[in-house]
């Protein structure tokens, strides 16, 4: 298979995710604003959802997937599937008492990630109802991190990429039609979570039916704890989730320092947040998740020469598509915060606040893309020990510019930290791949970065006089806003593709097969 048509699939499922994703919350923002229920809501998903990034997305497919790789490649279909159904056993179990204590334990939750919230009985309240109809969802997208990780490592990667596109139509579709039945309405949300999750889930299994890789899970743990694979598996998570929560614990922290300024700090992180993961997502997610098998199965056949070639190519592809697009973002942030949440309960100052956050965020967004590029470059060698320590050093190093910025930059503080400290985080994977002889640079890096540079300058450049003034997108409507955007984004895309062709680069120079 080809890499850069995988990619192109991935990113295109991915844009449709990202794209419903952002009329979610335009349907959000004008149903809500930014205010009391939203700050509940997003802290009460955001409990759930790191735990999903922990453990699922996170320190599990970093474990499951190389072993499972390496069990495709060297052993029979039967004991892989073996592994899978044994896997399957332990997790489901494991799940359900994480959900059950999780429920229980939702004041505890929300007083540890939210203690700001106790000064309002009323909002602490609301998060803790929030928190326990979302929590479940850890349940459900575990078990479709399981189903990704297997269909990835079989290069089915266009479902687990569509998968997301459920739980935004289920937030769209319950925020338009369901929120009069609820009181308070923002309950809403929160079951559209809990649709969505199981939603999500369900369309899992054909796909595993087909390629014959659908576990039987078993309550019988004690033969799926004595599979040598399963403990191979369950060493190698507990250094993943280390480095994984680190990055988790972070955005925590910086809810926790949210939650003790003006109201709507959360939300407008939030909606920051949003935006940056629309290329996040699109380039960091879809690379890590092509690239995390072909390392593995260049590993597994001991071929350092085709394993750092591919680091190269992820590496180039990140920083054509990565920098551009952070330099957009900064540029465009009231054109895209204006157009997508302007309306309703989203004020003026809503979106300048936001601005404030996107632009901070947009500082770091080239390096935590690069962090999805080059750790992999470490798990595909089962060797988690390395990010775990860079991820703790970048932890701390977050921590400390929260404390200096958030006296005079406020919430733009807080995401100035996290872009910075992954800037920190790529840099230190790079150096340890280097070091380490895992990665070899190609030839031609120097005229590859100055030929970027001359595209991002001219792409910059026609999109600040393309934009006109700020004050212009916030006094225009709707449609107005929306036709601006419609010709503006095309024309800093062509600008910066059209310079880069005049300067040499053609995409057949990225095309790349996948290890078969």
């Amino acid at each position: 298979m080809n890499l850069l048509r995988a990619l192109a699939t991935v990113s295109g499922m991915t844009l449709l995710s990202r794209t419903l994703g952002f009329v979610r919350d335009f349907v959000i923002a004008r149903a809500f604003g930014a205010g009391l229920a939203t700050d509940a809501f997003f802290v009460a998903f955001k409990l759930p959802n790191l735990l999903r990034r922990m453990f699922a997305e996170g320190a599990f497919s970093q474990a499951f997937v190389p072993i499972l790789g390496e069990y495709k490649n060297k052993r029979g279909d039967a004991e892989t599937l073996s592994l899978i159904e044994h896997v399957a056993s332990l997790l489901t179990l494991a799940l359900f008492a994480i959900t059950a204590l999780g429920i229980a334990a939702a004041p505890v939750l929300v007083w540890i990630s939210a203690p700001g919230y106790a000064a309002d009985p009323g909002k602490f309240e609301l998060t803790v109802t929030l928190t326990r109809i979302t929590f479940p969802y850890i349940l459900f997208m575990s078990l479709v991190a399981l189903s990704g990780g297997i269909l990835n490592t079989w290069s089915r990667f266009a479902l687990p990429a569509f998968t997301p596109v459920l739980l935004n139509l289920t937030f769209i579709g319950m925020a338009l039609l369901a929120a009069p039945y609820f009181d308070p309405p923002v309950l809403v949300l929160a079951w559209s979570v809990f649709i969505g999750g199981l939603l999500q889930l369900a369309i899992q299994f054909p796909a595993l039916k087909k390629i014959a890789m659908l576990p039987r899970p078993s309550l019988n743990w004690r033969a799926a704890w004595a599979d040598p694979g399963v403990r191979r598996i369950l060493t190698l998570m507990g250094p993943a989730l280390i480095g994984v929560s680190v990055s988790q614990i972070s955005l925590l922290i910086n809810t926790v320092f949210a939650s003790f300024l003006k109201t709507g700090s959360v939300s407008w992180l939030y909606y920051a947040d949003r935006l940056m993961e629309f290329p996040s997502g699109m380039l960091g997610a879809a690379l890590g998740t092509i690239l995390l098998p072909s390392l593995s199965r260049y590993h597994a056949r001991d071929n350092p020469i085709e394993y750092s070639k591919l680091l190269d190519w992820g590496l180039r592809l990140t920083l054509l598509l990565a920098a551009p697009a952070a330099l957009a973002l900064a540029i465009l942030a009231v054109p895209l915060i204006a157009t997508l949440f302007f309306q309703g309960a989203f004020t003026v100052d809503d979106v300048f606040r936001t601005r404030e956050a996107l632009v901070a965020y947009s500082v770091g967004l080239t390096g935590l893309i690069l962090v999805k590029v080059l750790a992999p470059g470490f798990y595909a060698r089962q060797n988690v020990r390395t990010p775990v320590k860079i991820a703790l050093i970048s932890l701390l190093a977050t921590q400390a510019m929260n404390l200096a910025f958030i006296g005079w930059l406020q919430h733009a503080g807080l995401a100035l930290s996290i872009g910075l400290a992954a800037c920190l985080n790529a840099a230190m994977l790079y150096r340890g791949l280097r070091q380490q002889g895992i990665f070899t640079p190609q030839p031609g890096w120097p005229a590859f970065i100055m030929k970027l540079s001359l595209a991002m300058a001219v792409m910059g450049l026609a999109l600040w006089f393309g934009m006109g003034k700020e004050s212009d997108w916030l006094q225009s409507g709707l449609l107005g806003r929306t036709i601006h955007l419609s010709w503006l984004v095309p024309l800093g895309i062509t600008a910066y593709f059209a310079t880069l062709w005049i300067l040499g680069f053609r995409p057949r120079d990225f095309k790349r097969r996948a290890a078969e």
